[in-house]
């Protein structure tokens, strides 16, 4: 049977070796909740780029080591900000231009998370140093802090008991961790349903969801992709984006 096509920019424009770790991760998640990973180089023409975003059926921002440009969402550079990615945001924006034309479902992570943010009209935090969690712990912590999320959220949805524990109404959720940067302000029509209890920090935000005119518009600031052997939220959040992709393709995987 057909897959789901999932556009996934490779992550940077100019570092080949972060791109050959990194990339192959999220297209091997995508591959295992049942979707076909849809590689989108950032030197792609715009023209090329929306034609083959036409093609796919779901969108999927990886993370990146740059920073979003901190002059779209309208603030000078801190000296701790990274340099930006000119090609990676391009492609990020094009994508996401196509998928709200298209109502084309849609999953942020890290980075994802802060380019989608600042596309719909947030802003950023450029630099969360010092803070009591280590947020830029990195991938070789597999559990850096933990995440509250709304149990009423898209995302609360995905998770289960045996993986979470509830606290002050909220489900808490180990998380790993590997930013430096965070949003500031969500987006209008960004709903903030996750955070890291001891700081406060956003960890994740969405769409309101309306199964009668569903959208997946979903971001996470921590790497589900790292680790979907270990954690069912992971896999479900991979499943997810692949199940809406498929019914927005007008078919289903076995």
């Amino acid at each position: 049977m057909p897959r789901a096509r999932i556009a996934i920019p490779i992550p940077t424009s100019s570092n080949p070796e972060y791109n050959n770790r990194s990339w192959p991760t999220y297209a091997a998640a995508i591959e295992a909740a049942g979707g076909e990973p849809v590689r989108i180089d950032p030197s792609t023409t715009p023209r090329d780029l929306r034609e083959t975003a036409r093609s796919c059926s779901g969108i999927l921002l990886p993370g990146s080591p740059a920073d979003v440009l901190p002059s779209r969402y309208g603030a000078e550079p801190d000296a701790a900000t990274n340099k930006a990615d000119e090609y990676r945001e391009t492609t990020d924006w094009t994508l996401l231009e196509e998928a709200e034309r298209h109502r084309l479902p849609v999953l942020g992570i890290c980075y994802g998370l802060q380019s989608l943010n600042v596309f719909r009209g947030g802003s950023l935090v450029q630099d969360l140093l010092p803070l009591p969690v280590n947020h830029s712990a990195g991938s070789k912590v597999a559990v850096a802090h933990t995440a509250d999320i709304s149990r009423e959220s898209l995302l609360g949805s995905l998770l289960s008991e045996d993986e979470t524990s509830p606290h002050d109404g909220f489900l808490r959720l180990p998380v790993n961790s590997s930013h430096h940067q965070a949003i500031a302000e969500p987006a209008p029509g960004m709903r903030i349903v996750a955070r890291c209890p001891e700081d406060g920090v956003i960890e994740a935000i969405e769409a309101p969801y309306d199964p009668n005119d569903p959208w997946f518009f979903l971001a996470v600031q921590w790497h589900p992709e790292r680790s979907t052997e270990i954690s069912q939220a992971s896999r479900s959040i991979f499943a997810r984006l692949v199940r809406e992709a498929e019914q927005k393709a007008g078919f289903q995987s076995k």
